[in-house]
C-alpha cells in the first residue's frame, strides 16, 4: 500500500507533522481535535464554543507555529477562532 506524501496542492506534507495534522483546514482542525480532546470538530467550530479558553491556545498557536512554520498572534486566534479561520490566517502569513 502506498501513502500519499503530498497535501492537496501537491506540495510534500509536513514529514515532522503527527499524522492527522496536514496543511490547511484538515490540519488546523486536527490540531483542536488534540488539544480540545474531542472529535466534535469541523471547519468551522469555534475554539471557544468547544470549551477552548486563552491558555489552551496558546497550545494551539505553538502546534500551528511547529506544524506550519508561521507563528500566529493571540489577536489572530480572536479575529479567526475556527479552523477555516485560522488556516487563512496561515495561508495570508506565508
Amino acid at each position: 500500500m502506498s501513502v500519499d506524501t503530498t497535501d492537496a496542492a501537491g506540495a510534500p506534507a509536513d514529514p515532522g507533522a503527527p499524522a492527522g495534522t496536514g496543511n490547511g483546514t484538515d490540519g488546523v482542525a486536527a490540531i483542536f481535535r488534540r488539544v480540545l480532546e474531542t472529535s466534535d470538530v469541523t471547519a468551522d467550530s469555534d475554539f471557544f464554543q468547544l470549551g477552548g479558553d486563552s491558555l489552551i491556545a496558546t497550545r494551539v498557536l505553538s502546534a500551528i507555529a511547529r506544524h506550519h512554520g508561521v507563528e500566529l498572534s493571540f489577536e489572530d486566534f480572536l479575529l479567526a477562532p475556527t479552523p477555516a479561520g485560522l488556516a487563512r490566517a496561515i495561508e495570508a502569513a506565508r
